[in-house]
């Protein structure tokens, strides 16, 4: 019997093939790439809402999205489907969680995370620590992403002293103080006439060309 998975990617098929659909057929990785976008947020709105009904339908747009995609490129590819993307998880997962599957001993969450980072190193082969991080990520994201690759860098996004200005300013660290002083850049920004996004996303690449410039590279 076909199982829920397989019968989407049958149906996907009739979709895309000859006498299916015409707007199915037609489409692309980059005509989709804003679905696959709206279908993420939505999935993270129904995780926030805690909905479980809603949730499940949120992440079965998002599944559809991918056995597109993965349709889409088959096309080009006839190995190129479902069964090896997950293969190629299921072997990064093991690849990358020796002390689960391959008897590592590790004591601590810092050497768990330090082994992480060099086995992905070794699996891509990255130049840089700013490698792997997609600049077309919210400002937010890309920059909190760039703060944790590049904490072990001598290169600051910011200076050490207006990081202690605000820390002294907000006190005990909590979810809601930090929330608070996000929302009091973006009303300071705005109260003079600048895009709280636009800013930060021109700094953040800033500071990733710094990052690169004192690894020894450049864009």
């Amino acid at each position: 019997m076909t199982n829920p998975v397989e019968r989407l990617v049958q149906v996907m098929d009739q979709l895309r093939s000859p006498g299916g659909c015409p707007w199915d057929a037609e489409q692309t990785h980059q005509s989709l790439a804003n679905y696959l976008l709206e279908e993420t947020y939505e999935a993270l709105e129904a995780m926030d809402s805690g909905d479980l009904v809603d949730l499940r339908e949120e992440l079965g747009d998002l599944l559809l999205q991918i056995v597109f995609h993965a349709r889409i490129a088959q096309e080009q590819d006839k190995n190129f489907d479902l069964n090896s993307i997950a293969q190629g998880v299921v072997d990064k997962l093991i690849r990358r969680h020796p002390h689960v599957f391959d008897g590592l001993e590790i004591n601590s969450t810092e050497e768990l995370e330090a082994n992480w980072a060099n086995i992905k190193s070794s699996e891509k082969s990255r130049e840089s620590v700013t490698d792997g991080v997609p600049i077309a990520m919210p400002a937010l994201q890309l920059a909190t992403q760039l703060s944790y690759r590049a904490r072990d860098n001598e290169i600051k996004s910011v200076s050490p002293d207006l990081v202690l200005a605000v820390s002294e300013l907000v006190g005990e660290v909590s979810p809601e103080a930090i929330a608070q002083i996000l929302l009091a850049t973006v009303e300071l920004a705005r109260s003079a006439d600048l895009d709280a996004e636009s800013v930060l996303r021109a700094e953040t690449m800033r500071f990733r060309k710094a990052i690169r410039i004192s690894e020894g590279l450049t864009d």
